[in-house]
C-alpha cells in the first residue's frame, strides 16, 4: 500500500512567484464551516485564498491543521493532494481526491454521510483552493483522518451557458466519473422519498484494504474459438418466482443458477449493461421501466440494485457481490463478458438531468454541435465524446478496473462504431501530434485508426481479454466486417443473423451466403486477416424477437410499451410458419418446433462463436414485442417453470452444444478450406448455388468424429439425399430435426436407439437419407460392421 506523501508544504502560485529564494512555504489555511456558510464555491475558494494570501504577506501563522474538526467525527486535516490517479484513492492516513475538469473556475468536495444523503444535506463541503488544490485541469485534495462510512462528489463552479455547451452550475452536486461505487435508492423499482426517481447520488470513498477473498481465482483465457456465448440479462434471470432462489434478481441469485448454464454447455456470459443505471428514469412520465440498463450512471459501478445488500456499506457489498459472481462462474469454467455501453450516458440531450459527465465537463464528455447542441449518434439524446484524449483515457482506465479489479474477461461494446467516429472539434495536432496533410475530418467522422480502438487494442493490461464490437451505431454507420480491429476485435455479426433467417425461412436466393455463414462468414475477415472466431454468430439477441416469436409472428406486438408500435425493428425477416400468433394448428406448431431446432443447429455447427439469448434454449416468448427495454416482467423473467414443461427444446439444446465441443471440425482456428469440407446437393459433390436453391450440406473431416454430414433442407417439399460414398464405413444418424422428441437427437443411452435407426437401414444401406421439408441433419461417419 502506498503512501500518502505530505504536500501540505507545496507553494502556492503566489508563493513562488513572492519569494524566488528558498524559505518557508505557506500552509493550507483551515475551513471554518460556519465562515462560508451560504455562499457559493467560487465564493468560498476566493476568499480562502484571499485569507491564505493576506496571511502570507503579514507573515502570520496559520493555526495547527491537525486541530481541525469536522462533524465527520474525527481530526482531519485537508491538504493539497496528488493530481493522479483520478477518482478517490485510499491512501495510508487517508483519501486523495483528484477529478478532472477543464472548464470550472471554482471546485468543492462534498461529503455525506448515508443519512444526510438520503435527507439531500451535505454533510461537509471542503472548497478546493485553485493554487494550490489545482494541477492543470485537474482538481485535487487529500482528506487525511477517518472517512469510512461517508460518502462524496463535487460542486463545480464556472460557464452555465447551455447554447455554448457548458453547464457548469454550483447548485448541482455531481458525481465523480471515476467513483467505484454510485449510492441513491436502494431497493429497485422503489422512488426515494417524495416519490423523487432522481434523488442525490454520492460516490463510495474506498478503504485502503479489501475484504474480499478470490480464492486464488485466475482468468480462464479460453481462445476463443472454443467460446459458446450466453447473452443473459442478470435480475431477469431468476427475478421469476418459478427461480425459487434465495435473492432473486441479484448476482447472488443468479450464482445459485450458474450449475445450469454449465449443463447448457455454456462457457461464457455476456451479461446485459450491469453498470450503476436508474431503472426509474422513465417513471416521471410514465409507468414504463428502463429494464435493459442501456443508461449508464456510472461506468465504474455495479449496479447496486442488482444485489442482495443494496447500498448497505456503502455499496462495498455490491463490488464484493459482482466478484462474488464472476468467481464463482470461473469455478464452473465460465467465462464472464460485459456488454458496456460508452456511446452514450443517462444523461441524455440538453433536457436531461446534470448527474455527472455534464456537471464536470460537457465539452470534453459529449460530442458536440458549434451552439451546444447534442450530436445523437447513439439514438438516446447525446453521444460519448470518445476520441477526445480525456475521454479515451477515462474509457481505458475504466476496462483496466474491470478486468484488475473485477476479473472479467472480455467486453461486449454496444453501438461500437460510435467509438470510431471523430470527436467535437477533431484536432489531429492533439490527437496525433502533428498535422495529417489533407486533414477534413469534422464531427462524427468515421475514423480509419480512431486513436481509442488503438488504445484499447495495445494495451498491456487488456490483451488478452475479449473484445466484441456491436459494428454500427444509430447514425446510420454499419461496419460489420470493417471494423478497426488490430486483429484483436471480434464483431456481432449482423450479417450472419439476417442470412441465416432468410434461408431457414425458405427465402431464395440465399443459399451461397448461408454457405459463407457457415464457413465463418470468410467474405467479411478472410481478406482482412481476421479468422472465423471472430464472428460472433447469433440469430437472436435481446433486441428483436426472441427464437420462438422468430418462428410465431410475422409483425411485431409493441403497443405495451406505450409508443403506438412505432419502436422495433420492422423488417425481422421471421416467418409465422403459416398462422400468426401463439394460438395455432398442430402441424403449424410442430413445423416451429422444427424451424427453431434448425435454426439451433446451425449456430452450433458454424464455424465463428455462437451466441444465444437467455431463454431460446426453452422457447421463451414475448409475445410478439420485439423491443422490451421498459418491461420489468414475466416478459423479459426466465421462466424456469416453462423450462420444465418444454424440456424436450432444453434437451436438444443442450445436447448440441455438447456434440460442438466433442466435434474438433466445429470450431477451427482458420476457415475451413477443400481439404477437410466438402460441399454437396441432393448428390453428394454436387453443390446448388443457384437463385431457387433451398438445400445445402456439407462434408467435414474431424480428428475426433472421423468425419461428419450435415444437411439443410428448407423447401416446402421433402427430399431424399445421397450420402458421400465412404468404403469401409456406413453414415449413423445421430440429429434429424423432422423426428419427435427424443428421437431428434439420437443419444447413446437412449433405450430404443438401436431400433430407431434400423428403421432407417434400408436408406442407410443404400447410402441415403430422407429429409422432411425444413429440416436440418447431422450424420456421423461409423465403423461398418
Amino acid at each position: 500500500m502506498a503512501k500518502a506523501p505530505c504536500l501540505c508544504a507545496r507553494p502556492s502560485l503566489a508563493a513562488r512567484t513572492r519569494r524566488p529564494g528558498p524559505g518557508p512555504a505557506p500552509r493550507l489555511r483551515r475551513w471554518r464551516p460556519n465562515a462560508t456558510a451560504g455562499k457559493g464555491v467560487g465564493e468560498v475558494c476566493a476568499a480562502v485564498v484571499e485569507v491564505a494570501t493576506k496571511a502570507e504577506d503579514e507573515g502570520e501563522e496559520d493555526e495547527p491543521v491537525a486541530e481541525d474538526r469536522y462533524a465527520l467525527g474525527g481530526a482531519c486535516r485537508v491538504l493539497a493532494g496528488m493530481p493522479t490517479p483520478l477518482g478517490a484513492t485510499a491512501l495510508a492516513g487517508g483519501v486523495n481526491f483528484a477529478v478532472y475538469s477543464g472548464g470550472a473556475t471554482a471546485a468543492a468536495l462534498c461529503l455525506f454521510t448515508p443519512e444526510d444523503l438520503k435527507a439531500d444535506r451535505v454533510t461537509e463541503e471542503v472548497p478546493l483552493d485553485p493554487l494550490m488544490n489545482r494541477t492543470g485541469n485537474v482538481w485535487h485534495v487529500f482528506i487525511e483522518g477517518e472517512l469510512q462510512d461517508m460518502l462524496y462528489g463535487y460542486r463545480f463552479d464556472g460557464t452555465f451557458a447551455p447554447h455554448c455547451g457548458h453547464y457548469l452550475d454550483v447548485s448541482n452536486v455531481v458525481v465523480d466519473p471515476y467513483a467505484k461505487a454510485v449510492i441513491s435508492r436502494g431497493e429497485y423499482g422503489v422512488p426515494a422519498r417524495g416519490n423523487n426517481c432522481w434523488p442525490q447520488m454520492a460516490g463510495m470513498i474506498p478503504l485502503p484494504y479489501s475484504t474480499f477473498d478470490w480464492e486464488g481465482d485466475l482468468p480462464l483465457r479460453y481462445p476463443q474459438k472454443d467460446l459458446v456465448i450466453y447473452e443473459m440479462h442478470l435480475r431477469g434471470f431468476t427475478k421469476h418466482d418459478s427461480s425459487n432462489v434465495e435473492h432473486p434478481g441479484t448476482f447472488i441469485g443468479a450464482v445459485s443458477k450458474l450449475d445450469y448454464l454449465k449443463e447448457l454447455g455454456v462457457n461464457c456470459i455476456e451479461l446485459m449493461p450491469c453498470h450503476e443505471f436508474n431503472e426509474l428514469e422513465y417513471s416521471t412520465s410514465s409507468s414504463k421501466m428502463n429494464f435493459w440498463g442501456y443508461s449508464t450512471i456510472n461506468f465504474f459501478s455495479p449496479m447496486t440494485r442488482y444485489t442482495s445488500g443494496g447500498i448497505k456499506n456503502c455499496g462495498r457489498d455490491a463490488i464484493n457481490e459482482f466478484k462474488t459472481f464472476v468467481r464463482e462462474a470461473h469455478k464452473r469454467g465460465i467465462e464472464v463478458i460485459l456488454d458496456v455501453v460508452f456511446n452514450h450516458t443517462a444523461e441524455g440531450n440538453e433536457n436531461g438531468p446534470i448527474l455527472s459527465f455534464r456537471g464536470v465537463d460537457n465539452t470534453t464528455y459529449y460530442m458536440l454541435a458549434p451552439k451546444g447542441e447534442f450530436y445523437n449518434y447513439s439514438g438516446c439524446g447525446n453521444t460519448f465524446n470518445c476520441n477526445h484524449p480525456v475521454v479515451r483515457q477515462f474509457i481505458v482506465d475504466c476496462l483496466r478496473y474491470w478486468v484488475t479489479e473485477m476479473h472479467v474477461d472480455g467486453f461486449r461494446f454496444d453501438l461500437a462504431s460510435i467509438m470510431t467516429r471523430g470527436s467535437s472539434l477533431w484536432d489531429p495536432v492533439n490527437v496525433y501530434g502533428a498535422p495529417i496533410e489533407g486533414d477534413m475530418i469534422t464531427t462524427g467522422t468515421p475514423l480509419v485508426t480512431p486513436p481509442l480502438i488503438d488504445m484499447i487494442s495495445n494495451d498491456p493490461i487488456l490483451g488478452g481479454v475479449k473484445l466484441v464490437a456491436e459494428a454500427w451505431d444509430a447514425g446510420g454507420l454499419y461496419q460489420v466486417g470493417q471494423f478497426p480491429h488490430w486483429n484483436v476485435w471480434s464483431e456481432w455479426n449482423g450479417k450472419y443473423r439476417d442470412i441465416v433467417r432468410q434461408f431457414i425461412k425458405g427465402t431464395d436466393g440465399f443459399a451461397g451466403g448461408f454457405a459463407e455463414c457457415l464457413c465463418g462468414s470468410p467474405h467479411l475477415y478472410q481478406a482482412g486477416g481476421r479468422k472465423p472466431w471472430h464472428s460472433i454468430n447469433f440469430v437472436c439477441a435481446h433486441d428483436g424477437f426472441t427464437l420462438a416469436d422468430l418462428v410465431t409472428y410475422n409483425n411485431k406486438y409493441n403497443l405495451p410499451n406505450g409508443e403506438n408500435n412505432r419502436d422495433g425493428e420492422n423488417h425481422n425477416l421471421s416467418w409465422n410458419c403459416g398462422e400468426e400468433g401463439e394460438f395455432a394448428r398442430l402441424s403449424v406448431k410442430r413445423l416451429r418446433k422444427r424451424q427453431m431446432r434448425n435454426f439451433f443447429v446451425c449456430l452450433m455447427v458454424s464455424q465463428g462463436v455462437p451466441m444465444f439469448y437467455m431463454g431460446d434454449e426453452y422457447g421463451h416468448t414475448k409475445g410478439g414485442n420485439n423491443n422490451t427495454y421498459c418491461h420489468d416482467s414475466y416478459v423479459n423473467y426466465f421462466r424456469w417453470d416453462k423450462k420444465e414443461q418444454y424440456s424436450d427444446l432444453h434437451r436438444f439444446c443442450c445436447l448440441m452444444t455438447k456434440f460442438r465441443k466433442e466435434c474438433e471440425g466445429l470450431g477451427l482456428e482458420d476457415f475451413p478450406t477443400a481439404e477437410r469440407l466438402q460441399w454437396h446437393g441432393h448428390q453428394p459433390g454436387k453443390p446448388d448455388w443457384s437463385e431457387n436453391s433451398r438445400f445445402v450440406a456439407f462434408s467435414m473431416k474431424d480428428e475426433r468424429q472421423g468425419e461428419i454430414y450435415v444437411a439443410f433442407n428448407t423447401s416446402h417439399l421433402p427430399a431424399v439425399v445421397e450420402l458421400p460414398e465412404r468404403t469401409g464405413r456406413r453414415w449413423e444418424p445421430v440429429v434429424d430435426t423432422g423426428k419427435p422428441a427424443p428421437y431428434d437427437f439420437l443419444t447413446d443411452d437412449l433405450p430404443d436407439r438401436a431400433l430407431t435407426i434400423h428403421q432407417f437401414s434400408h436408406f442407410l444401406n443404400s447410402n441415403l437419407y430422407p429429409m422432411l421439408s425444413y429440416s436440418s441433419v447431422i450424420l456421423v461417419l461409423r465403423p461398418d460392421v
